[in-house]
């Protein structure tokens, strides 16, 4: 019997993790009429935190400095993420902050343009990874955009909050980036714990200065509190660490693309809320970047050393 291929293995994990993020996405949006978000976001990131150090109690001895500053380097860059992009959904509509979030898709190969970003071994972003990234951007526009929104007056027309949930974009990818370069130096269970960690501490700590704290205890904020906290921060982060140990950061971002079609995957599983043809459109172009950046070539910038050589 054939042994699983590790990069195959990776994929289904982190497509695994994406799922839970959108099967939650219904779940949150009902528990966010008792608790404010940001909040939410961080009794979700505590609890995960202590859910992680239970599991691992018996490794927290054996997390090393070099773990705590590129495991907490990760999470304030996805900490970060999160408070911009709540704060900027206030002050904007939930479509442009979900395709503005979603340029996350686009700017994760523009930062691996850019050395220190990379791991040791790791090279430019192939063109098949732009042409990927460009797909699913384009996918994301017409899963979350109004029907008559034009791009053009989206961007000439962006207030505090789109550029607010822009920073948050740009957070959310480089801790892409980051943990891409980081995850092979760092235990992945280690990765996860610290970095979940080290996220809550900053909302804990910047929390207060965006909102004034609400929280109404129900069984939907309790439950999303619990689900959240367990499958889509404890288990997801740490599965995304390991994940991210042997996928390249373009084609993380891009799995991670899928979020909002498997929203309104499961939206119209017990919602009843149906695609129309445009969202249709999207979503399949979301899934055709994806299949481009992993079937394509793996084309170079550069000419190759072999052929430079003949020609001498």
């Amino acid at each position: 019997m054939k042994e699983r291929s590790p990069s195959l293995l990776a994929h289904v994990v982190l497509l695994d993790v994406v799922l839970v993020w959108g099967s939650t996405f219904v779940l949150v949006k009902d528990a966010l009429a008792g608790i404010s978000p940001l909040l939410f976001n961080f009794l979700r990131m505590a609890l995960a935190f202590f859910v992680l150090a239970a599991v691992y109690w018996k490794q927290l001895w054996a997390i090393d400095r070099r773990t705590l500053v590129r495991g907490s380097l990760v999470g304030f860059c996805l900490g970060l993420g999160y408070q911009f992009q709540t704060e900027g959904l206030r002050l904007t509509t939930p479509s442009k902050s979900a395709f503005i979030t979603g340029l996350a898709v686009a700017l994760v190969p523009v930062l691996l343009l850019f050395p220190p970003l990379r791991a040791e071994e790791g090279v430019p972003p192939s063109p098949s990874a732009f042409i990927g990234s460009a797909a699913a951007l384009a996918g994301l526009a017409l899963l979350t955009l109004p029907r008559r929104a034009a791009l053009g007056a989206l961007f000439s027309g962006m207030g505090r909050g789109d550029y607010l949930t822009l920073i948050g974009a740009l957070f959310f990818a480089l801790q892409i980036v980051v943990l891409a370069k980081y995850a092979r130096s760092v235990r992945y269970e280690h990765m996860g714990l610290v970095q979940v960690g080290a996220a809550a501490l900053l909302m804990a700590c910047t929390g207060p200065a965006f909102e004034t704290a609400k929280l109404a205890w129900s069984p939907t904020v309790a439950l999303a509190l619990g689900i959240t906290a367990v499958l889509g921060t404890s288990l997801a982060f740490t599965a995304q660490s390991y994940a991210q140990e042997i996928l390249p950061a373009t084609t993380a971002v891009l799995l991670m693309a899928l979020e909002p079609v498997f929203a309104w995957m499961f939206s119209y599983l017990f919602y009843g809320e149906r695609l129309d043809p445009r969202q249709i459109l999207g979503a399949l172009l979301v899934i055709s970047g994806i299949l481009a950046t992993e079937l394509l070539p793996k084309l170079s910038w550069a000419p190759r050393r072999s052929a430079i050589m003949e020609e001498d």
